[in-house]
């Protein structure tokens, strides 16, 4: 029988709209012996069972809730039943978007807490970020090969988030031969992915319908690409008929990476400039001798990693688009981005509209952009909408 962890009184709202969260503020006390990711079962302090989930007692988040189905066992069966629903999405996501790389499970948004699952080609890349996620392992990666037998499997879980639930960053092969570098393709561009030391797992999967956004917009244009990093939205404009294309990043790496790119997509070098540089630096010289772009893509890290940063991440935010608006011709396109969670879609637009009027240009919306939709949001999870995105026209 599992340990079971009981709320105090009122605090089971949350779980009743199936949020799969439970804070540690919220448990009046726990009955059974609880080990790092073990199941539990929580209930009301009526007694009243609400879900089943792992336990972490490193983190604030002390249970993920796996299922909201007192019948249903947290087994192989379960991980299986999960990841191939996953899979029946993904399938025909990748056929509308012509790609052989998606993100196959999106952790809670997917009823799986802390599991991230990426695939590019014949390689499933893995970040397990929680403590039951840890746990499970030998099950996550027996289903994904029941379900993909044929691809090898990698784990990526060194990110900073897993202390929080009291776990060590780890990099390890799980199944199989891991290739160095996987080529990939979306929408006709060709991409290499290094599942060893690229971003995340390798690769931003969720910026794929951003890339095709920023093509419609590129015809003829001479674009500025900002934290470019492996230049993939500089391949996409080009594919959309840019007559020239600038990436800025600070690193080198990324820049030599954007440069195959090129080569790869069948681009001549001179169509391309890469710039090594702090992209708040060079836009502000950009600003001090004038010079100007027919298009701006300003796609930044994450500033916001705590509630305690958001108030100076925002002023990040408003630095950044007012000198990427003063890098915008008269009539030309900027494209904006936020990939923190934390930056709800209503402040990021206030932030933008704010930094065009310290900037003192007229900008107007034409589109707003999201994540990719193999990264969808459980509307039981609203935490899953993490990427926002604006397309202007700046007067």
């Amino acid at each position: 029988m599992p340990a079971t962890v009981i709320l105090q009184e009122g605090r089971e709202k949350s779980l009743k709209r199936h949020h799969p969260w439970v804070f540690d503020g919220a448990i009046a006390n726990v009955k059974g012996r609880c080990r790092v990711g073990d199941t539990v079962d929580v209930v009301a302090s009526d007694g009243q069972w609400l879900g089943r989930g792992a336990y972490s007692p490193a983190s604030q988040i002390r249970v993920r809730i796996w299922t909201f189905d007192q019948q249903e066992v947290v087994d192989n069966a379960f991980f299986l039943r999960r990841i191939e629903q996953a899979w029946l999405l993904r399938q025909r996501l990748m056929q509308q978007a012509e790609t052989n790389a998606c993100r196959l499970v999106a952790a809670e948004s997917d009823g799986l807490p802390g599991v991230t699952i990426d695939l590019y080609d014949n390689l499933a890349v893995l970040q397990l970020l929680s403590a039951g996620a840890d746990k499970h392992r030998d099950k996550i990666v027996w289903a994904l090969q029941k379900l993909l037998p044929d691809v090898a499997v990698f784990e990526r879980s060194d990110v900073d988030v897993r202390t929080k639930e009291g776990l060590e960053p780890l990099i390890q092969t799980l199944h199989g031969d891991i290739p160095k570098e996987v080529e990939i393709i979306e929408h006709g561009v060709k991409i290499l992915v290094d599942p060893h030391i690229g971003h995340k797992t390798g690769f931003y999967l969720d910026q794929r319908e951003n890339r095709l956004a920023a093509s419609r917009y590129a015809k003829d244009a001479h674009v500025l690409n900002c934290f470019s990093y492996t230049g993939t939205f500089a391949c996409y404009a080009l594919n959309g008929g840019a007559a020239h294309v600038t990436n800025v990043d600070v690193s080198q790496p990324a820049l030599d990476m954007a440069s195959r790119h090129i080569a790869l997509n069948g681009y001549q070098p001179e169509q391309c400039t890469q710039v090594k540089g702090d992209v708040f630096e060079v836009l502000r010289n950009y600003h001090r001798d004038q010079q100007q772009f027919d298009m701006v893509i300003l796609d930044p890290p994450k500033f916001v990693d705590s509630k305690a940063s958001l108030k100076r991440a925002c002023r990040g935010y408003k630095d950044i688009n007012m000198y990427g608006i003063h890098a915008v011709k008269p009539g030309g396109i900027l494209l904006t981005f936020s990939c923190s969670g934390l930056m709800e879609q209503s402040l990021f637009q206030k932030i933008v509209a704010d930094a065009a009027l310290d900037a003192g240009k007229r900008v107007q919306i034409l589109e707003h952009l999201s994540q990719a939709p193999d990264h969808p949001v459980g509307l039981n999870y609203p935490e899953g909408y993490y990427l926002k995105g604006l397309v202007c026209r700046v007067l």
